[in-house]
């Protein structure tokens, strides 16, 4: 697969990881040219199984993403319409196509993710934020409009609907151990500790098979505005769809012929035998 000729990032593929860093100068602006190159990048991912894991970042030491760019919002229609004619803006089919994506993504933010750059961070799996250099923040209202790009929907399935309302009606700037607090990201880390953290967790899920990455992403996404009972049935669809496509079957009957499951010493390093039994196939 051809990852090469893209404008706003450059890609770098390695033990089934895409390295994703956005390089457009100067602040990489979330414009049209980032929307049409990660459109086409996930056309391409979404036919990629070699492909495991995906993780955004940027070449700029004080910007992940800006917001989106004003020149193509100032062409925004000012007449209303009604709920039976509107239509999905490109931001938001865009981001959609990123977070259904059969990868996992880990967006690594070191620095500033306002208004649609926090929006792509949202759409991603994954949000791990270094301490003293990211910055977070929707500035939609103040400028009279909303978040547009899943700011206001994804925040509210994110960190629940008081929090959303207070994050975006205050428009101020929040920081890495706030947006922990929030439940915006994963988890703040100290700046000398993101690189590490972030690719060797990348690694580690890059292990297992692409099949049963995407059955649980789906299964997951599923689960968040569904009645438990038809989550449940969709986590028993997406268990076929994985033990139909994955040597799940082989592991298991590796696992029971071999005793392994009534091994007391395999019960204390569960972490480090699913390394091991990547092997059965």
């Amino acid at each position: 697969m051809d990852y090469d000729n893209f404008t706003t990032f450059d890609i770098t593929i390695k033990e089934a990881i895409a390295w994703v860093t956005f390089d457009y100068g100067p602040v990489n602006i979330q414009g049209l040219p980032m929307l049409a190159d990660l459109n086409r990048l996930a056309q391409k991912l979404e036919a990629d199984s070699t492909v495991k894991v995906v993780v955004f970042q940027s070449a700029n030491p004080e910007i992940f993403v800006a917001h989106a760019d004003t020149n193509f919002l100032k062409d925004m229609s000012d007449k209303a319409v009604s709920r039976d004619e509107v239509k999905l803006l490109d931001l938001q089919v865009v981001l959609e196509r990123i977070s259904k994506l059969p990868q996992a993504t880990i967006a690594k933010i070191e620095g500033f993710a306002r208004g649609g750059g926090h929006e792509f961070a949202l759409a991603c799996d994954m949000r791990f934020a270094a301490r003293g250099k990211a910055r977070f923040m929707q500035m939609e209202v103040g400028m009279g409009i909303l978040p547009c790009g899943g700011g206001a929907s994804r925040m509210a399935r994110q960190v629940g609907l008081g929090r959303a309302l207070e994050i975006v009606l205050s428009a101020r700037d929040f920081d890495a151990d706030r947006a922990e607090f929030y439940g915006t990201i994963n988890r703040a880390l100290d700046a000398e500790e993101i690189g590490p953290f972030v690719e060797d967790l990348a690694k580690r899920i890059a292990l297992w098979p692409s099949e049963s990455i995407n059955a649980t992403k789906q299964a997951v996404y599923e689960s968040i505005d569904r009645p438990i009972e038809e989550a449940l049935r969709s986590e028993a669809y997406w268990l076929y769809q994985a033990t139909s496509q994955t040597p799940a079957l082989k592991r298991f009957k590796w696992a029971d012929e071999q005793g392994a499951q009534f091994d007391m010493d395999n019960q204390r390093a569960w972490s480090d035998m699913l390394v091991k039994i990547q092997d059965v196939n």
